[in-house]
């Protein structure tokens, strides 16, 4: 970073003399807990009733895991479907789950406050136990323009518990931007211990003032009971190649020998979540050649491991209107990878082997349709597309589905999957293997023309075999590759619609085939 130390030094920050309960505890309603077998979660509908305005009913925001007791506890910023008037917004509420095929929905942990406090609007945080106290770090934010008359637009605020679920907001701890800092753009608290350091690390997302240039700016203590967090040099700065507006949501640990960054930006050309690798905590970081784990409908993913595996939580946005042409929106259904370590550090995602053992039912496979020139040999179908479209459509999915096969190029060209498939109009959900472009991008074909939705980099080898697990789930759809990456999408409608493979100005072989549901 171009500032110096001493302009550092200068933090302005607030600090709590002691984190003792106040009279600002939470009192949970009950809530009639439901047990939802549904890989990809959301809130269900609304636990205080009809004559409350406010309704659960709604949306997965920024989830913030932490793991104890031999369960994830899933903290996430609630998106309300119905809002009320004049009230706040994105209060955290909690999932809990020891194997992703079941969520226990808790309700509402940490509510928004009042048009005249810091977390009128409430943002990403995390979670740590210190003794026997558990912290709760998270964002404030407020833009209602009295309040931005004397206070910043965004603070890190701090509630405590003693079991996960009951917390206490603690009014008198209050963390702003520091000098050279902006107060505007200053969220997403993310605290560990950093062995490596004797201390704990708290990363923040912001951005210099002047110059608007997008950091992770870190914190340190001694002891967060103490609430001494004192102002350290950022750990990462955006480059002038990259140029992010902001990195959100950051995320630290450390795995093997590697350190890994991780963080969520929604403003380039290639949005989505990445990370950065060293061999320390402090960097220099380095950039993978793919640091995306999935595509742009993935976003603010963040981990937390069970003392064995690492996992990544996200959300995968929704469309408004809920139509395949609608607009992204912010916040959707939880989604979570496996995070796999390679041997040059390098990380992969792959689909929870939980969630893999949910779909134990063959289903037969059921051809439609057969377009062009199209070769069967046992198991395998080769597609030649060189001269013109070869497709094969089959029967209807189901609500929940898993799609398998091995895909491999014997000339490169356009090539994939289509699901949502309606020959009459020519419509479709196109998922294209796309190696001129080294992508894998997904596409609305309405009336055959490609709307273009989504995509991730990806090199594709003349003759190398893939593998691909494809996923529909409601309005969800996520494809793994080769265990490798994932792309996740929104994807409506796909109940009681044909699928399809096809091959355009390529020639390609698609073998062992495989179509499996839940029971």
């Amino acid at each position: 970073m171009d500032l110096k130390q001493k302009l550092i030094i200068g933090l302005l920050f607030c600090v709590v003399l002691s984190c003792s309960n106040d009279d600002d505890t939470f009192i949970q309603p009950p809530v009639n807990t439901t047990i939802q077998t549904n890989i990809y979660p959301k809130p269900p509908s609304g636990w205080f009733g009809e004559t409350n305005t406010y309704s659960t009913t709604g949306w997965v925001g920024d989830v913030m895991p932490y793991f104890d007791n031999d369960k994830f506890y899933l903290y996430f910023l609630h998106d309300a479907l119905s809002k009320p008037e004049g009230k706040g917004f994105h209060d955290i509420h909690s999932f809990q789950t020891s194997n992703f095929t079941e969520f226990d929905y808790e309700g509402r942990m940490i509510p928004y406050g009042e048009t005249y406090e810091p977390d009128f609007g409430v943002g990403t945080g995390s979670v740590i136990k210190v003794g026997n106290t558990y912290y709760f770090y998270y964002t404030g934010h407020n833009g209602i323009p009295l309040f931005l008359q004397s206070n910043p637009r965004e603070s890190v605020l701090c509630a405590t518990s003693s079991d996960l679920k009951n917390w206490t907001k603690v009014d008198d701890f209050k963390l702003t931007a520091p000098m050279g800092y902006l107060g505007y753009d200053f969220r997403d608290p993310h605290v560990f211990y950093n062995e490596e350091d004797g201390k704990y690390w708290m990363l923040m997302s912001t951005q210099t003032e002047p110059g608007r240039k997008a950091v992770v700016l870190l914190f340190t203590t001694d002891n967060p009971a103490t609430n001494n967090w004192t102002v350290q040099s950022p750990v990462y700065t955006t480059t002038a190649q990259e140029n992010y507006l902001m990195m959100e949501c950051a995320d630290m640990f450390k795995m093997g020998s590697y350190w890994y960054l991780i963080f969520s930006e929604n403003w380039s050309d290639y949005k989505g979540t990445r990370y950065r690798m060293a061999t320390s905590p402090n960097g220099p970081w380095i950039t993978p050649e793919v640091d995306r784990f999935d595509g742009e409908y993935l976003y603010a993913a963040k981990t937390a491991s069970n003392g064995n595996t690492r996992f990544l939580f996200g959300w995968t946005a929704r469309k408004v209107p809920e139509t395949n042409t609608g607009n992204k929106e912010w916040a959707g259904n939880m989604v979570i990878h496996q995070l796999v370590q390679n041997a040059n550090g390098t990380l992969s995602v792959k689909q929870p082997e939980s969630v893999s053992s949910l779909f134990n039912n063959s289903i037969t496979i059921e051809e439609e349709s057969s377009v062009g020139n199209v070769t069967k040999s046992n198991n395998a179908l080769t597609l030649d597309g060189l001269t013109s479209k070869a497709m094969v459509t089959y029967a209807k999915l189901n609500k929940s589905s898993q799609i398998t096969f091995t895909f491999s190029m014997q000339s490169k060209g356009d090539s994939g999957l289509l699901l949502n498939y309606v020959s009459e109009t020519n419509t479709s959900f196109k998922i294209a293997f796309e190696p001129d472009n080294k992508r894998i991008a997904a596409y609305n074909v309405i009336e055959g023309n490609d709307q273009y939705v989504n995509q991730i980099p990806f090199q594709f080898v003349e003759g190398e075999e893939y593998h691909l697990n494809i996923i529909t789930n409601e309005d969800m759809c996520v494809v793994y590759i080769n265990d490798q990456l994932a792309f996740s999408n929104r994807l409506y409608g796909t109940i009681g619609k044909k699928w399809g493979i096809y091959a355009n100005t390529g020639k390609v072989v698609f073998s062992n085939i495989t179509l499996k549901s839940i029971n």
